[in-house]
């Protein structure tokens, strides 16, 4: 990004100095914010180990598919054997039930699934969003109210029951976790489109945008060059607080039995497994639960970190607050020196 001049008082001058890049200005309005900046760090580390699964599993010496009969006892309906679930030096965080697979392993390759789900919705999502709604506001009025009654009847289908029905027809043979990650997309495209639309309307009024049609800018080239770049801030926002969702139903379809289906490990089928185990040992539950709980809570606070960090309006309300305090608090001085 280009270097913007960004208005800041030197000395109580008020003068209008060079600033830091966008880029920079994100980054510290973002590293200003404590719990954006913890959740953006449990983030990056939930993804460094989605990312380092083999490594981590071969390091444990364990992969996830790998049944284990002679860890667990027969006779107590396939509970395993030892404490806390079986875990030892080579389980970490013990066996599963009946299967005997290991707990640490389907749970750093469930990050995997399930991230990798989410993540690939969004884009889709943010794909067909974009496309949709910078159609919808640029072209006649008749492809705007075809486009936008279609993004009204996607906006009220009930996405898991959709994705429940859709689920169940398409055939076994089709790589699950894609499925579900298209089928989320797909389904799940139009309130973007509806936020892109509104703010693609904003910036054609806009004196550049006009400078530019006048220049002789053709429309899709006045979109790729002119409103793209300022339809990035709210794109990014929206789709950051779309992973969080897109995480809790994946991890609810996989949870109904519609979602990624065994041996591939999800948090979501964790937790079906566990529904059965989880009064004889809570970590069965306790584990994938509090993955799916952390990975959500942190995502969800990363994103409205982010939408704050890239909206300027909050730094310069922050701004206006912070010199109005100062201000009061120097009235405040000066009324108290007054009456000493």
């Amino acid at each position: 990004m280009s270097e913007a001049l960004v208005a800041s008082e030197v000395s109580g001058t008020g003068i209008a100095v060079p600033g830091a890049s966008g880029a920079r200005q994100f980054w510290r309005r973002l590293r200003s914010q404590r719990a954006a900046f913890a959740a953006a760090v449990v983030v990056a580390l939930l993804v460094l180990v989605a990312l380092a699964a083999p490594l981590l599993t071969a390091i444990e010496g364990q992969d996830p598919t790998t049944y284990h009969p002679s860890l667990v006892d027969s006779a107590r309906g396939g509970m395993p054997v030892g404490s806390f679930g079986g875990a030892s030096g080579d389980h970490w965080l013990g066996i599963e039930p009946q299967t005997g697979r290991d707990l640490f392993a389907r749970l750093v390759y469930g990050a995997r699934v399930s991230l990798g789900v989410a993540l690939a919705a969004t884009v889709v999502q943010v794909l067909i969003g974009v496309v949709v709604g910078v159609a919808a506001a640029l072209g006649s009025r008749w492809v705007d109210q075809l486009l936008s009654r279609i993004t009204d009847v996607i906006v009220a289908m009930p996405l898991m029951i959709m994705s429940l029905a859709l689920l169940a027809i398409v055939p076994s043979s089709f790589p699950r976790p894609v499925l579900v990650a298209l089928v989320i997309g797909l389904i799940a495209w139009g309130n973007i489109a509806k936020i892109v639309r509104a703010q693609t309307l904003t910036l054609k009024g806009l004196d550049y945008v006009s400078a530019a049609r006048l220049s002789g800018w053709g429309t899709w080239r006045i979109a790729r060059r002119e409103l793209l770049p300022g339809l990035a801030a709210p794109v990014i926002t929206y789709a950051a607080l779309l992973v969080p969702t897109n995480i809790s139903v994946e991890a609810a379809l996989s949870f109904l039995g519609v979602g990624v289906k065994p041996p591939t490990p999800s948090w979501g089928q964790m937790l079906t497994a566990a529904d059965v185990w989880y009064q004889a040992a809570p970590q069965y539950l306790l584990l994938p639960a509090g993955a799916l709980f952390v990975t959500v809570l942190a995502l969800t606070v990363l994103g409205d970190g982010v939408r704050t960090a890239l909206d300027p309006r909050v730094a310069s309300r922050l701004r206006v607050g912070t010199g109005r305090k100062q201000e009061a608090k120097a009235g405040a001085a000066s009324k108290k020196g007054g009456v000493s």
